[in-house]
């Protein structure tokens, strides 16, 4: 897990609603990868959001990467 990029996600009580967000700004993660699913470019997301930086948004993806590992209990 590469912790200085997670160091740039936070969560504050009263901003976003309490979402996942970049560095404290009003950009949640979830901004972040529904525009790179939506087929944006990392240059094309940080031209939109010019006080963003290419780390913000690998670490969007790392945190969303550690969010969906998890484990799948099966009952016997």
């Amino acid at each position: 897990m590469k912790t200085s990029l997670l160091d740039r996600i936070t969560i504050e009580v009263g901003k976003c609603g309490g979402h996942p967000c970049i560095r404290g700004l009003r950009v949640r993660v979830t901004d972040i990868l529904g525009l790179l699913g939506a087929g944006a470019s990392h240059e094309e997301v940080l031209e939109d959001y010019p006080f963003l930086e290419e780390s913000d948004i690998l670490a969007a993806l790392e945190y969303a990467a550690v969010q969906t590992d998890h484990a799948i209990l099966i009952s016997a």
